[in-house]
Formats: structure tokens, C-alpha cells, sequence
């Protein structure tokens, strides 16, 4: 090809717009280095797997306690205008729904006028009075069975 005045000769891809020269020859991982990789990758996430769940688990259950805590409040809050604490038979509706035998109630003495679940999706339990305490919240934890370890250890506000 002869060189013209004004114009140049280009080595690049002329079906680019990319300003780097037409590749020789392709580039990439050999299977072995693949391979490698997906081995480390895998240690990886058996060694760092079984931590992430204990901590999500203890995070479960730390939520569980301070939403006991937040019940508790809503509880002496109650109890205070009201003169006693609830009943079993009330339970804990009685934060957010006046109960006929309630004089001096001024609620709902929670903010969301809601009661949650406990973190593994099931209803509190409440007992008033209870064994250890003038009220009892408790979760039997994700396997709502009692007694357990972990994540299905049993959790009770007096505690």
C-alpha cells in the first residue's frame, strides 16, 4: 500500500473503535489455573461459612432479648397507670388494645401499636404472674422446643 498525503496507515482493527492494536493472539486462564482458583474459593467458604451462621444465629438471639427489653418497658409503663400488669388471658394485645377491666389505661403503650414476632417468626409467650418474676416473656427459640442450644436455646425475660 502506498502512503497518500494527509492520510495514515492504521494497524488497528478497522471493525473497533478501540484505540489498542488488533490482538495476535487470545488471551485467557488455562483450566488448571481455573480449577485452582475454585479450590481456594471453596476452603474459603468452609472455613468462613460456619462463622457467619454462629454470628447470624447469636444476632437472632440478642434481637429476641432487646425486644423483651422493649416489651418489659411497655409492661411497667402499663403498670404504672394501670395498678397491675396484665394477665395471661390479656397478654400482651393488652399494650395496644384497652381491655375492659383496665381503668386508667392510656395507651397503646407500644410505638408501632404492634406486637412482634419473635426473630425465628413465632408469637412471644407471656405469663403473668410468673414463677420467676411478677411477668414472664419467652421464645423457645428457632426450634420451639425446650430447652436446646444455640439458636434453639430458650430465651425468658427474667433471665
Amino acid at each position: 500500500m502506498k502512503k497518500q498525503p494527509g492520510h495514515t496507515i492504521s494497524t488497528r482493527c478497522s471493525n473497533t473503535f478501540y484505540s489498542k492494536p488488533c490482538p495476535t493472539h487470545q488471551q485467557g486462564f488455562t483450566l488448571l489455573e481455573l480449577l485452582v482458583v475454585l479450590i481456594i474459593l471453596g476452603l474459603l467458604a468452609g472455613l468462613v461459612g460456619p462463622q457467619i451462621m454462629n454470628q447470624l444465629g447469636g444476632a437472632k438471639s440478642q434481637t429476641a432479648r432487646l425486644q423483651m427489653e422493649e416489651l418489659g418497658a411497655a409492661l411497667d409503663l402499663y403498670r404504672l397507670e394501670v395498678g397491675r400488669y396484665p394477665n395471661s388471658q390479656q397478654g400482651l394485645v393488652a399494650l395496644i388494645e384497652k381491655p375492659d377491666s383496665a381503668l386508667g389505661w392510656n395507651g397503646p403503650y407500644l410505638k408501632k401499636q404492634i406486637i412482634r414476632n419473635d426473630p425465628w417468626g413465632y408469637p412471644y409467650q407471656y405469663r403473668s404472674p410468673g414463677n420467676q418474676a411478677p411477668y414472664e416473656i419467652s421464645t423457645l427459640g428457632a426450634d420451639q422446643k425446650p430447652g436446646g442450644e444455640g439458636e434453639d436455646q430458650d430465651i425468658y425475660s427474667w433471665q
